[in-house]
């Protein structure tokens, strides 16, 4: 079984990258994920609060969850009439 040995935010590849103990590694794209789920700034907030202050969660959000449901859940969006 392999463990998460270390999960960072590459400001160079502005991807998250997770290091498993067998070797392995993943490298989520930040910024395709922004163009896939986002529909509006406050959205985009979301996602770059978690990138920077907690990548580890934005790593599970994105590898387990649903990020569409998760942005309309934690943002709201209103016009201005």
């Amino acid at each position: 079984m392999k463990h998460l040995l270390s999960c960072k935010f590459n400001l160079d590849t502005a991807c998250v990258e997770l290091c498993f103990s067998d070797g392995s590694m993943v490298s989520i794209d930040t910024i395709a994920v922004e163009n896939e789920v986002v529909n509006n700034m406050y959205q985009q907030s979301e996602l770059d609060y978690l990138i920077y202050n907690d990548p580890a969660a934005y790593a599970d959000l994105i590898l387990n969850g649903d990020p569409a449901v998760y942005l309309k859940t934690v943002t709201e969006y209103q016009r201005l009439d």
